[in-house]
């Protein structure tokens, strides 16, 4: 169980802080390559055609069958270890493992080699979120869980995965070919495996107020069993949301790259550039989004800015100039911060300390399987059909659901409950 103490020395205080921005700082960089590794194959795919002319279907396969491995390795992983009350092992694993299948997508000659490859890195990457989210929550000091998770889940894709993914994989795939781009990312994750190995705690040092302890205290003590989770409200809203709000992220991040070339016609570095506006957004708003969640609350910031992520779709398909289109990504790219709260803040504040992995991996799980297996797929067969347009429709249509069910959330931001209990 955490020590967690209520009365300490300031020299204990300042250990328990550090350790706070220490882990934040690992797990931002664990989750970040995470997001570069699963990007690589969308800003690669042009590259790739010369050796596998991958149909808009396939490219959509690809996306969707490590999405699948993803969320059945979330959920195991996350059930695993609320048995075993241990997360650091799996996390470390984790970490290596996804950065060797990830280079070994550098090795394949056909489809199907390729395709075995994204599945297995998909296997290990879904172990990372609810191991670092689990680890992060019971880190953060109330006042910052939603920003820290934010953080780590939002802001950290957005600067690696989509702010230093397009440019570097690109830059390398003109330079020396696809296949070094894949090559080169095994270097940063077993760098940050062995940063973990040495930093990270099993328990974290924490400093919270009485009546913190004493709440916590009495959670910690209960485990809820899978049924029990499946009846909470927020749980089943948040699970849904994650179907439709993962519909419109992999869809938007699969074949965005291959509609600026292909339909618009912009060269590979334009591409990349309007990409990077996308990653600019990703890293803006992963942690002003949780940030602003701890002041007016979790269910109107999901409902707002999930409002302006509608538009980003309808922009990429609308809007010709590169310049302009960047511009409007920045402001409505905001999907990314609200991951954090429905996939890890709303369930953190929802479910007793001793059930949070077995949660985080069940809404993952969920939701990769519908919105981040079949949502690209579907998408995919569709845009062969009726263009890759109907993709960006797609994806718009997810975000525009995600709103209506954000109304049926109940609202657990500490700050904003406490003030509803003084009026």
């Amino acid at each position: 169980m955490t020590h967690i103490t209520t009365s300490t020395p300031h020299g204990v205080e300042r250990e328990a802080r550090r350790y706070e921005n220490r882990l934040l700082l690992l797990l931002f960089l664990a989750f970040g390559f995470v997001f570069f590794d699963r990007q690589a194959l969308s800003f690669l795919a042009p590259y790739m055609d010369a050796d596998f002319g991958l149909s808009n279907g396939e490219l959509g396969t690809l996306s969707g069958v490590l999405a699948l491995t993803w969320a059945l390795a979330g959920m195991v992983a996350g059930r695993l270890s609320d048995r075993l009350g241990r997360r650091k092992p799996i996390l470390i694993a984790a970490v290596v493992l996804f950065s060797l299948f990830s280079s070994a997508s550098g090795l394949m000659a056909g489809f199907a080699g390729l395709l075995a490859a994204r599945a297995l890195m998909g296997t290990a990457e879904g172990a990372v979120l609810p191991m670092a989210q689990s680890l992060m929550v019971e880190a953060s000091r109330e006042s910052r869980r939603g920003l820290n998770m934010g953080l780590l889940q939002g802001s950290s894709a957005g600067l690696l995965g989509g702010i230093v993914a397009p440019g570097v994989v690109v830059w390398i795939a003109e330079s020396y070919g696809w296949r070094i781009a894949f090559y080169v990312t095994i270097i940063p994750g077993l760098v940050i495996a062995a940063l973990i190995a040495r930093f990270v705690r099993e328990r974290p040092p924490l400093i919270r107020t009485a009546s913190e302890t004493a709440r916590d205290g009495a959670a910690g003590q209960s485990k809820l069993a899978l049924k029990d989770v499946l009846r909470l409200r927020n749980v089943v809203i948040c699970m849904l949301i994650a179907c439709c709000y993962l519909t419109w992220f992999v869809t938007l991040i699969t074949f965005t790259p291959t509609y600026l070339t292909e339909v618009k016609g912009f060269t590979p570095g334009t591409m990349s550039g309007v990409m990077t506006c996308l990653g600019v957004a990703w890293v803006l708003w992963g942690f002003a989004t949780p940030g602003i969640s701890d002041r007016i609350g979790r269910k109107p910031a999901l409902i707002g800015f999930t409002a302006l992520a509608v538009l980003c779709p309808i922009a990429i398909v609308y809007v010709s100039s590169p310049a302009l289109l960047g511009l409007i990504m920045i402001f409505t790219y905001t999907g990314l911060g609200c991951f954090t709260l429905f996939m890890a803040t709303i369930p953190a504040e929802t479910v007793p300390p001793g059930t949070l992995a077995t949660a985080l991996g069940l809404i993952m799980g969920v939701g990769e399987l519908a919105g981040g297996f079949l949502g690209p797929m579907i998408s995919g067969w569709a845009s062969d059909l009726w263009g890759l347009q109907t993709a960006m429709f797609i994806a718009a249509g997810g975000a525009l659901i995600v709103v209506l069910l954000s109304f049926a959330l109940r609202e657990t931001a500490p700050a904003v409950l406490r003030r509803r209990r003084r009026r």
